[in-house]
């Protein structure tokens, strides 16, 4: 399967009592697939992957597996807590149906170095589905060396890829592609699109928004790989309230928009920074608005 484009992030939808939605979350599926995402991504950090159980983060794989039935590549989050844990999750990803799986080095207790080697040394060997190391900023994500992710691409059989979004992350990509040459297969790109242009210009194969505006986000990608890039900025600069009002409150916007698109059924989180108040959603009333033309795929 070709690893290129707009890979559509899903989150986790909750019900009113905090549980996990599977309605939802098929729907979700099916509305990235509506929308022309080239692959999907779950349960990673617009996942809210730190909030759910493993049972959950088990189930949610198996859902978006079922509902995708191998139509775009699926890539499963398998961040864990040490490289046993990891080795559970990617091996169930791979049973599941998962197309590949991706990490970022051990949470909580920070790991350095041969540790992190060995850690993905240990995923790469539990599976034969290809491995995504995320490079990613704290608390959550500890960022890498670059020498250390090259030497993982070159030296561990099934890591054929990874996913920057550090910071001056657009940088470190070049560097990456600089080291990794012909040893890695793609590098995508993240922080919500945001940096797609810098990101292209060094070579990535394709960014991981969230996605609850994936038609745009791929009208974006489609624009700019057929060289029609004044059209692609103009849609991007369209996008960019939206885009700030995002990197504020994250996950709650997030579920919010898909919950206005009639994607989600609520817009319930575990795991924002804030609940949007009254002014937040008026805010969010006039961002919408804005952007009503440019969105293709209608649940309402």
């Amino acid at each position: 399967m070709r690893y290129w484009g707009v890979f559509a992030v899903l989150c986790t939808p909750f019900l009113e009592n905090g549980d996990l939605d599977e309605g939802s979350l098929r729907r979700q599926v099916r509305f990235c697939l509506d929308c022309g995402a080239h692959g999907l991504v779950a349960p990673v950090n617009a996942s809210e992957f730190y909030t759910l159980s493993d049972e959950e983060r088990r189930r949610v794989v198996e859902v978006v597996a079922e509902e995708n039935a191998g139509r775009v590549p699926f890539i499963a989050g398998c961040t864990a807590l040490s490289a046993h844990h990891g080795v559970g999750l990617a091996r169930h990803a791979e049973s599941a149906g998962a197309h590949a799986v991706m990490a970022m080095p051990p949470a909580i207790r920070k790991a350095a170095g041969e540790e992190i080697y060995r850690y993905y040394q240990a995923i790469a060997g539990a599976v034969k589905i290809p491995i995504v190391i995320q490079d990613f900023i704290p608390p959550i994500g500890t960022p890498m060396p670059v020498d250390l992710m090259a030497r993982m691409v070159r030296e561990i059989p099934g890591v054929r890829f990874l996913k920057e979004e550090t910071a001056v992350g657009t940088q470190v990509l070049s560097k990456l592609r600089d080291l990794c040459g012909d040893s890695v297969e793609g590098i995508m790109g993240g922080q919500g699109g945001r940096h797609l242009f810098n990101e292209m210009a060094r070579g990535a194969c394709g960014t991981m928004p969230a996605c609850h505006m994936t038609d745009v986000q791929v009208d974006i990608w489609n624009h700019l790989v057929a060289g029609r890039e004044r059209e692609a900025r103009d849609l991007f600069n369209r996008l960019l309230p939206l885009t700030n009002y995002e990197s504020m409150y994250q996950v709650a916007a997030y579920k919010e928009v898909l919950r206005r698109r009639g994607v989600f059924a609520t817009a319930v989180h575990r795991g924002a920074p804030a609940v949007l108040d009254a002014i937040d959603l008026a805010e969010l009333d006039v961002i919408m608005r804005d952007l009503d033309d440019l969105i293709r795929v209608r649940y309402v």
